[in-house]
């Protein structure tokens, strides 16, 4: 998603040309070039797809709604089986509309866990629950802290349901550091995300991400922190940004994996 101006052949282009062997993947561009057309493209690149985005979205209350929720992320947990990838990030959903119950659409989110996580763990595949920054609460994400999403998380096997620890959702939250090695301590770490936090936030907020180094977050601390915490997986870079989407997409990827050997690497 960083370049999605790229199409999948030159993303994996561009990816092999840079010595990138990790790709994130996102769902619509996927489907957009084709699931198996895909799976054939990176396999046959040597790229290893490290997560796929996204499942989530079950705080709906009709029931032909959250049945329609569930059968989508059972075809993304097939997606991500046949790209190879074993992690799809979820990301849980806002409140329905005219609902300002929470608890209810958290608990909702429990019920739907519940279902679709012997479904992944028959297709080898993880799901991994993404805290988003409290400011999505109402439209996209009701569970907003790391804590949050491990009380969630920790009511189903480790093996089935974990956490995204994302830098950009989680800097700002004093308990954040614990709560990774809590997660750490249970297995539950099943991917790291890194974006940074810039200000002003542009209208509508969602495209706001700032590239590693522009912004207030320390990416060494948050990288310390996982690390202590015995993560030892890949770790991605997902900025969404309306000024990086407008420049030539080859060169934001070579400056972003500048950027990580700066600020991580």
């Amino acid at each position: 998603m960083t370049v999605k101006q790229l199409s999948m052949p030159e993303l994996v282009d561009a990816c092999r040309d840079l010595g990138v062997v990790n790709v994130g993947l996102w769902r619509e561009p996927v489907q957009a070039h084709g699931l198996e057309a895909t799976a054939k493209l990176v396999r046959d690149a040597g790229l290893t797809v490290t997560t796929l985005c996204r499942g989530g979205f079950f705080t709906a209350i009709d029931p032909d709604e959250r049945a329609a929720a569930l059968a989508d992320n059972r075809r993304a947990v097939d997606e991500a089986a046949a790209l190879g990838t074993e992690v799809l990030v979820l990301v849980s959903g806002g409140l329905p509309a005219g609902s300002k119950d929470l608890h209810g659409a958290r608990e909702r989110i429990a019920d739907a866990l519940a279902v679709l996580g012997p479904y992944a763990e028959e297709h080898g595949v993880k799901l991994a629950i993404e805290p988003l920054h409290p400011m999505y609460a109402s439209d996209r994400c009701v569970v907003s802290t790391l804590a949050q999403a491990l009380d969630l998380a920790e009511r189903f096997p480790a093996h089935q349901v974990g956490v995204t620890v994302d830098t950009y959702h989680i800097w700002w939250d004093d308990q954040a550091p614990a709560q990774i090695a809590r997660a750490g301590a249970g297995g539950r770490i099943h991917t790291f995300q890194l974006a940074d936090w810039t200000t002003p936030l542009p209208e509508g907020v969602l495209n706001g991400r700032g590239q590693i180094g522009d912004g207030a977050i320390d990416m060494r601390e948050w990288q310390g922190y996982v690390e202590t915490a015995g993560y030892t997986g890949p770790i991605e870079v997902e900025l969404f940004n309306d000024a990086l989407w407008a420049r030539d997409g080859r060169e934001v990827l070579a400056e972003t994996a500048a950027r990580f050997a700066e600020h991580i690497g």
